[in-house]
Formats: C-alpha cells, structure tokens, sequence
C-alpha cells in the first residue's frame, strides 16, 4: 500500500514540478537556509494558528512544494548539520551522542566528501556564512592541538585556546570556498567573528556567564570586545547579501552553491532593536519574524541580480523547536505532563512551536525531528504543492545530483535516497527512501515505516522528562506508535504488535550495520 501511496504523490507532484531540460538548465544555483531550532508550528505556512508573521518563508511555501513530512536525521543540531552536508548518518562518526562545542576538533572526516566539495567540482562557486558547529582543529596555548571533544557538565571557556592562530578542518577544508560566521552556537564561546580559517578579529577579552529571563544569553569565555549578540543575524544578512552580489557580477556564468547555517532563533534569543514587538509570541517570536526577514533578503537579492529563476532554494530546520517542552514525572502517559517554563512562555501568548507534535528538541518524538522544509525553484517548480511523502534532510545531497544529472560516486552520501521525481527529475543511482531513522540528544534510535514507528527505548531520549525509563516486569521495553492513526504518540502499541515490533527492530539492527546506499 505505501508503495502506491508514494507512485500518487510523485504523479500529482510532476504535475506542479514540470520536467527541465538539460540545455534549458543543467546547473542550477542551490541555496539551503538551515534555520536553527525553529519549530514545526512557527512559520504561518505550517500552522494557521501561529502567532508569528512569516511571509518571506510563506512565499517560498505558496511558489514551491511545501513538505508536511520532512525530519532531521537527528533532532539537534551538529548531527543534523553532517548529515546534511555529508549525505551520511552522523552515528556513524565519533559523535554517538550529544554535540560538539565551540572548540571542538572537526567532525568531518579529511577525506569525505561533501555536497559542498562534490559541486565544487562539478564547476561551482561554493560558499558558507553563518554557524557552523562541525569542529575546527584549534591550537593550544601551548602550540599543541586541541584534541578534546565537548564534555557534558564541563565546561571551557577557550583561555587555553590561541585563538590568533588560523584553524584547519573548518568550511574551506571541506569544500567551501569562503566562510564567514560562528563556529558554534552563540551560548558557547568564543563569541568572535571568523573568517575562512580565522578569527577576525580574534578575541580579547573574556565575558561571564549571563542570563535574561528564560533566555541564556551567553557561557563565559573568551570574546570580542565589539561582539554583539543582537548584531550577528543582520550581519550574516549583510554578508550573504553582498556574496550573492558580487559573484553575480564577477562570475555570472558561474553556478553557485551557498550554504546559509542561521544562529536563529535557537538560544541566545536576541532580536535586534527593529524587530522587538513584530510578534505575537513574545521575544522567541520577534526572534522568528527577523529569521524570516533574512529569508526575505535572499530572495530579494536573488531576484535583484536575475538569479532567482534558477536557483533551487531549500529552506529547513536543524531539529524541532525548543519552545514546546513538556514534563512528566515519572511516567511517558501524556495525561500527566505539564509545560516547563519555556513552553509556558510561548504558550502564553497562544503560540505552539511544534504545533501538534509530542516533545522539542533533542527529543526522540516527532517534534524533535519534524520539520518545516520547503523547495523553491520557479525553472523547475511552475506551481505550488502539498508533498506529504516522507523525506529526511539526509536525502538532500543525493537529490541535488539528481538535479544536475550527474551520479554518486559510491563513497558520497551513503546514506542518501533521493526525492529528485517530486521535482521533476529522474532517479538515478540511489533509491527512494523506504524507512526513516531518527536519532536523539542521548543517543536513542527510531525507525519509520509505513507510519509505523518504532524506538528501541522507553523516554524521550532527550529534552522532555523522563528520558529513559527502565521498564519494570511486563512493561513494554520500547516504543511503537502507528503515526497516521496516533500523530501525537499518545498509544504505545509495543506488546499489542510484537510483529511490528520485531519486523522494526531488525530494520534498524540492519541499517546501523551498512550503509543505505549498499543495499
């Protein structure tokens, strides 16, 4: 039955995703807006009842193909953002669990190829601004390498990092061009500007620790004396602005691959000054409405330079919002959960980030991991439409191949399916994705198929309490829930379907012992 599901939505999609000739456009330009942490439930486009104005990200809904049922193949953000860029699980990795910090040594392997590297040689102009969090190899006081990975509890503030000297294994170590940006999330030092392998200028002072309300706004450590929080998202609007200026004008010949990592609205939540009160939801929600006016930019400046027709633009999010934590005590029955006090901020003011969805970031539940994401290509795409086949961002970089008619090599994206038909486009060498898998902040697994979705573990696996929960004589061991009859999770069918649970389970063993793309 799923497999004629998906044969309808790919006939009705082509209908709205006209086929595009080689000669007529072989090398789109691809643009990806990584939001951080922004919610199911925030853009308009995803939820009516939204208390945020979103018509930036609205447009590139209501000219392209909105997915209903997009995921991140982790639900925070250093997993997602290599798996993303990688085409590969980040489970793979060192990285098992958690995320990296601002000093990490890097997460990309020397010799793995990314979306930014492999279209780099297919001729493009490839570039990165904004957050990176994937690890740089920074030196040490002492002129050794920084070899120790984030530690959970400890924190560094980076005063034994020499942050004067250029770092390696960074975005131009991996395919990029150029880079500008951060090199983690705004809450972890150092809180400095960098540039392609830099520090510019790097820091010279130490901040403390600090907090506002509910909003953490910054870990102390080491920063720039001129570093402000509210100014780094015009910033990256600024900078991604005169990129796509400027190469228009030097290399109009040239496509170009532009990879655009936001800093918002995850934590710190600093809107900048002329934005405060544009929402109904609050400092999170004037956070979004400015998310969304960066979205507004591209497309502006895209539009500006004659680019817009032909660059494919996906926009997404790294994981699920953080703004929609609930917590139980002891139990995973939802009849006794209660909202944090970041939840009863947003909800306050009649806001749900993850609209519908069971838990937040970092959780295994869907609203850890699903996602808003939509695809805008005015060449390719003549009208707008409603995609509810399930895909991951994992599947990004196989699409994009597909896209310019040029197949994998078999030690790129092995992880990767394609979703190139929904656009008009043939499938070449990967296949379409039949199962989902989900991973948590902890390290907690989840498998999807045929809206049967699986967790080997009792908890969130997250943010939400209780996180694991051992199970005691004759309590089901993990998790099944059947998503098109339970969207919220709220019927754990684990010992009433022992076929399902076992048919799930050996997908899962088999997919965590090979690769996708060896099947």
């Amino acid at each position: 039955m799923r497999s004629l599901i998906v044969c309808l939505c790919a006939a009705t999609i082509l209908t709205a995703a006209r086929p595009v000739s080689a000669a007529e456009s072989d090398r789109p330009n691809v643009v990806i807006i990584l939001a951080d942490d922004l919610g199911y439930g925030d853009p308009q486009c995803y939820n009516a009842e939204s208390k945020i104005p979103t018509p930036n990200i609205d447009r590139l809904a209501a000219q392209g193909l909105r997915f209903t049922d997009a995921h991140t193949p982790s639900s925070v953000c250093t997993p997602t953002r290599y798996t993303l860029l990688t085409g590969r699980y980040c489970w793979r990795t060192r990285l098992t669990s958690g995320v990296l910090d601002g000093f990490s040594p890097p997460l990309i392997e020397s010799d793995r190829p990314t979306i930014a590297s492999w279209l780099h040689d297919q001729g493009y102009a490839t570039g990165c601004i904004g957050k990176w969090h994937l690890g740089m190899q920074w030196t040490r006081q002492d002129g050794t390498p920084e070899t120790v990975d984030r530690v959970p509890g400890l924190h560094r503030g980076g005063e034994e990092i020499n942050a004067a000297v250029p770092v390696t294994g960074g975005p131009c170590s991996v395919g990029f061009d150029s880079y500008f940006g951060i090199s983690a999330s705004l809450d972890m030092p150092p809180l400095c500007w960098m540039e392609n392998d830099r520090c510019f200028p790097p820091p010279d002072t130490t901040v403390p620790d600090a907090k506002r309300e509910l909003f953490l706004t910054h870990a102390p450590g080491i920063a720039h004396s001129t570093f402000k929080l509210d100014e780094v998202l015009p910033t990256l609007r600024r900078k991604t602005v005169d990129w796509i200026e400027r190469h228009s004008a030097q290399s109009p010949d040239q496509p170009f691959f532009l990879y655009l990592p936001l800093n918002s609205p995850h934590l710190p939540v600093a809107p900048s000054q002329t934005f405060l009160g544009k929402s109904q939801a609050g400092l999170y929600g004037d956070f979004v409405v400015e998310t969304d006016d960066f979205v507004g930019g591209v497309i502006d400046v895209l539009e500006r330079t004659g680019e817009l027709t032909d660059t494919l633009i996906i926009f997404t999010s790294d994981n699920g919002g953080l703004w929609h934590a609930w917590e139980p005590r002891e139990t995973d029955d939802l009849a006794q959960y209660k909202p944090t006090p970041r939840a009863e901020y947003t909800a306050g003011f009649g806001h749900h980030s993850n609209a519908h969805l069971r838990g937040t970031k970092a959780d295994i539940y869907e609203g850890g991991h699903r996602v808003p994401f939509l695809v805008h290509w005015p060449r390719g795409i003549s009208e707008s439409q409603v995609v509810d086949t399930p895909v991951e961002l994992t599947d990004v970089f196989a699409t994009v191949a597909d896209m310019l008619g040029r197949p994998l090599p078999a030690a790129a994206a092995v992880d990767s399916c394609s979703f190139a038909p929904l656009m008009g486009r043939p499938r070449l060498s990967r296949l379409e994705r039949q199962t989902l898998v989900h991973h948590s902040l902890q390290g907690h697994f989840a498998v999807r198929e045929e809206g049967w979705k699986y967790v080997e573990v009792r908890g969130s696996g997250g943010f939400s309490t209780p996180r694991k929960i051992d199970p005691r004589p004759g309590e089901p061991s993990g998790q099944l829930y059947h998503l098109t009859d339970d969207p919220q999770e709220t019927k754990n069918l684990f010992l009433e379907r022992p076929d399902q649970v076992s048919r799930l389970s050996q997908r899962l063993d088999q997919i965590r012992s090979k690769p996708l793309s060896t099947e």
